[in-house]
């Protein structure tokens, strides 16, 4: 995982975040989370190596990034000792991508004390919108 400049991130949360993906289905699918904090979270995806059959990016795959960005703006928000479970994730998918990347961006709609919801916007390297989400964490103390 990248970021791309120490103020797009909560101070102390690039290395939690990286120490959280590795050997996990995020690193797998190639995801880069390039922006986080609690209010916002962007990250992109290779479309290479996340397609269905017919060579256009899984509709599977999109709601993994979406969840991957929402839930990491949800555990920056739950803090230290507290983890954050997705419990519900919705998705509609606009159109296909077939090359190249694609960016989502989570940004919080409700952050409380034991719930967490986010709207993700994902689209392709020609700002097309691909899908939008909607993913609701329960917050946990470890």
């Amino acid at each position: 995982m990248t970021m791309t400049d120490p103020g797009d991130v909560t101070p102390g949360v690039e290395e939690q975040v990286r120490a959280a993906h590795t050997n996990t289905l995020v690193e797998r699918m190639g995801i880069e989370i390039t922006e986080a904090t609690p209010a916002r979270v962007v990250g992109r995806m290779p479309v290479e190596g996340n397609i269905q059959p017919y060579g256009l990016l899984h509709g599977g795959a999109s709601c993994v990034l979406a969840e991957t960005l929402g839930s990491t703006g949800a555990a920056i928000h739950a803090g230290p000792g507290r983890i954050a479970v997705g419990i519900e994730i919705n998705a509609t998918h606009h159109r296909s991508a077939t090359s190249g990347y694609v960016t989502g961006v989570a940004t919080q709609v409700h952050g409380g004390r034991t719930i967490a919801t986010y709207h993700i916007e994902i689209t392709d390297e020609r700002g097309r919108l691909v899908c939008t989400s909607r993913l609701t964490c329960m917050l946990r103390d470890i």
